[in-house]
């Protein structure tokens, strides 16, 4: 776990072409999940609400506009999007996306929306199981899947690391990336921004605790 410091923040949100990107949910997630047996579900879901509940934020069960905004889908190929109603609606381009994934070998994709405040609106997680992916427990992929649904991460984290930790009590969300989940959510913070300065903003609210 790397030490908290205002640049380690500013990492957090910083895509891999230098630009600062911050972006959080501007309304309530209403989730749903597809492609998994009941008891993966409630794995799913436990875990969407304990990242809510880190953040402070709500869960409802439908979202007035959308319906529902925060769609979790499991695959065991890339190429089963192709055959899903209107995903092309969903994923612009999507037979190069499922193209580009497949080369990949990408065992995750994450799309998001937003709205004319710049905060998120609706986020679309595509988890492809088989390989490597059937070893890590359900609790672990789902976890991880909804710490990174909860803001904009930078393209570039949590490539080479995991947002999450091995506890007493089991996995949890990694300190350190929890705290600045936390203060992400701040009321006095914007739902997104695209100056570093934020970054100081945040930094503030997680050493305040």
């Amino acid at each position: 776990m790397s030490e908290i410091t205002p640049e380690r923040i500013e990492e957090f949100f910083t895509r891999s072409n230098g630009d600062y990107v911050f972006a959080r949910w501007g309304r309530p997630i209403a989730p749903v999940v597809f492609g998994v047996e009941d008891e993966t579900l409630v794995t799913v879901k436990s875990a969407i609400e304990a990242c809510v509940a880190i953040a402070g934020h709500r869960i409802e069960e439908m979202d007035p506009e959308l319906g529902t905004n925060l769609m979790v889908f499991f695959l065991s190929d890339w190429a089963e999007l192709l055959d899903v109603p209107h995903m092309g609606d969903l994923i612009p381009d999507l037979e190069t996306r499922v193209a580009t994934l497949q080369a990949r070998g990408a065992h995750q994709y994450r799309a998001f929306r937003f709205d004319d405040q710049g905060a998120i609106k609706a986020c679309f997680t595509f988890v492809c199981m088989g390989g490597a992916m059937d070893e890590v427990p359900a609790e672990v992929i789902a976890m991880s899947q909804a710490v990174q649904a909860m803001l904009l991460w930078s393209d570039v984290e949590f490539t080479q690391d995991s947002p999450l930790a091995v506890a007493p009590e089991g996995t949890v969300v990694r300190p350190d990336v929890a705290n600045v989940l936390r203060a992400a959510y701040d009321p006095m913070l914007p739902d997104a921004a695209r100056d570093a300065s934020h970054a100081l903003r945040l930094y503030a609210r997680v050493i305040a605790g």
